[in-house]
C-alpha cells in the first residue's frame, strides 16, 4: 500500500516533507527495508561446520604460540 500526502491549503512544502516522514516512520517502512538490507543469508551446514574447525584451529594454534611465548 503506499503512501500518499496531499498537499492542504496554505501549507509550506516544508511542513509537507515533514508530515510525508511522520508517515514513514509512523509505517515502519524504512525500518523494514534497512532490515532487508543488512539481512545476512544463513550459511549452508558443511560451511557452518568448516567455519567452526577453522576458528577452532586458529583459537588452537594460538594458544600454543602464547604457551611459547611467541603470541
Amino acid at each position: 500500500m503506499p503512501l500518499t500526502v496531499q498537499k492542504q491549503n496554505k501549507e509550506t512544502s516544508q511542513s509537507l516533507i515533514r508530515r510525508f516522514s511522520q508517515k514513514m516512520r509512523r509505517s515502519g517502512i524504512v525500518l523494514e527495508i534497512r532490515r532487508r538490507q543488512f539481512r545476512n543469508k544463513p550459511q549452508s551446514r558443511p560451511l557452518v561446520k568448516l567455519s567452526a574447525l577453522r576458528r577452532i584451529a586458529k583459537n588452537e594454534e594460538y594458544l600454543e604460540k602464547q604457551k611459547m611465548g611467541q603470541a
